[in-house]
């Protein structure tokens, strides 16, 4: 996938994940696009770990909405301390 095709998902993804998440993250739209890239790239991760994907496969949108609330909870934990 190309760079501008990755940030234009990563956007949806973490504009999904902020929404599917209770409370408000003060996140613009810089974090949120990273957000969403980086709640894939754990998806794809954690499902290859599990089984869920092969090697070098694509997390889908529901599999990187999931990492991205993931991280984006993390984030919250984080950001308490």
């Amino acid at each position: 996938m190309s760079i501008i095709g990755m940030i234009i998902v990563g956007f949806i993804v973490g504009l999904i994940a902020r929404a599917v998440m209770p409370g408000d993250q003060k996140l613009g739209i810089i974090l949120t696009t990273i957000l969403g890239i980086v709640g894939s790239i754990v998806a794809g991760y954690l499902g290859t770990a599990l089984g869920l994907y092969q090697a070098g496969q694509g997390a889908g949108w529901i599999g990187s909405v999931v990492g991205a609330v993931i991280v984006l909870l993390v984030y919250g934990l984080i950001k308490k301390s």
